[in-house]
């Protein structure tokens, strides 16, 4: 007897913030088409936070065969609806703070970002439970798309080891058990991983580098990933300047290393910005894949010795951070 399965999209795509006549398309970066959302650009411009990649599309949904399950097919029209409506309440909100006179962009940006937050939760309860209601649904998969990036690993894991056989062999979940094992080869405490990057493939002997031409060499490195298309990223680095400059010394300093992006862009936007420590461009998803990294920025600390001390750090939290360990200049 055949079943009702729920086929995502999938696409190799690289995570990705566009503007196309009036319209910002936001795409989860992965092997997998996460999901895709559209959104219209005066309304909420490019302030979304890209961290977790707040994405969610109208799934394809596919029938094998002649004998459908209509309690899959129900459950996953409720949950479709449900989340639309969570859209819809954000997007008629968002729009009310985009048009209103009275706050400043920054207030406009900060209060966008709280109900960016607010979203990702809701659609994140909403996700969860709806796979624990019956894990062995071949909707659990798709739905699990929309959820797996807010997951700590151990949670992550849980979800997976209850899914059933047949779902646990999809190469999804192949490619979230490869993210499991890198976040947790890559957590706080552990010694940093190495990676080569072939900045310019014109020239690969005079262009190469190593993640250990930098980290593990004495000093405290604060580890910037980042794009230059990524709106977050390039919101942060005046707060990354401002730490550089509070603590830059012997004993620390910052990297930027550019993923996901064009290397003319990386060193067009870095000069832009006046961006003054070294930074490695053209590493695309090489040290993403190696720390298991679903968005950016992602900021990490380094001890002098290599040792990860604190992932995704941002805002205020950096300088709190190097403070345990470092004294301002």
């Amino acid at each position: 007897m055949s079943v009702a399965t729920v086929v995502a999209e999938q696409t190799v795509v690289l995570a990705k913030m566009r503007r196309d006549n009036n319209l910002l398309y936001f795409m989860a970066r992965g092997n997998y088409l996460s999901r895709v959302f559209l959104y219209i650009a005066p309304i909420i411009s490019d302030v979304m936070i890209m961290k977790k990649f707040l994405c969610v599309s109208v799934l394809a949904v596919t029938i094998l065969g002649c004998a459908a399950k209509v309690s899959d097919e129900e459950r996953f029209a409720a949950y479709e609806q449900a989340v639309q409506e969570l859209m819809d309440s954000y997007t008629a909100k968002a729009g009310a703070i985009m048009e209103n006179a009275d706050l400043s962009e920054e207030e406009k940006n900060a209060s966008i970002e709280k109900m960016s937050d607010e979203i990702e939760k809701g659609i994140f309860d909403l996700s969860v439970k709806t796979i624990k209601e019956d894990p062995t649904s071949p909707i659990s998969i798709d739905v699990l798309k929309n959820c797996y990036y807010y997951m700590e690993p151990e949670e992550l894991s849980e979800i997976i080891n209850s899914l059933s056989d047949s779902l646990k062999s999809t190469p999804f979940i192949s490619h979230l058990e490869q993210g499991i094992s890198a976040k947790e080869n890559t957590a706080e405490g552990k010694m940093f991983t190495d990676f080569t990057i072939i900045q310019d493939p014109d020239n690969p002997q005079g262009s190469t580098v190593k993640f250990s031409d930098y980290v593990g060499k004495g000093k405290y490195m604060l580890v910037d990933f980042w794009a230059s298309w990524c709106g977050p990223c390039k919101r942060e680095i005046p707060n990354l300047k401002d730490v550089y400059a509070r603590f830059k010394g012997d004993d620390f300093d910052i990297l930027s290393v550019a993923v996901w992006d064009e290397p003319k862009a990386s060193v067009d936007t870095a000069a832009a910005y006046g961006i003054p420590w070294n930074h490695i461009i053209n590493a695309g998803e090489i040290p993403t894949d190696i720390y298991g990294i679903d968005g950016i920025p992602h900021i990490i600390l380094f001890a002098p010795d290599g040792t990860i001390l604190k992932r995704e750090l941002r805002g205020e939290a950096i300088a709190q951070e190097l403070a345990k360990y470092i004294k301002e200049k």
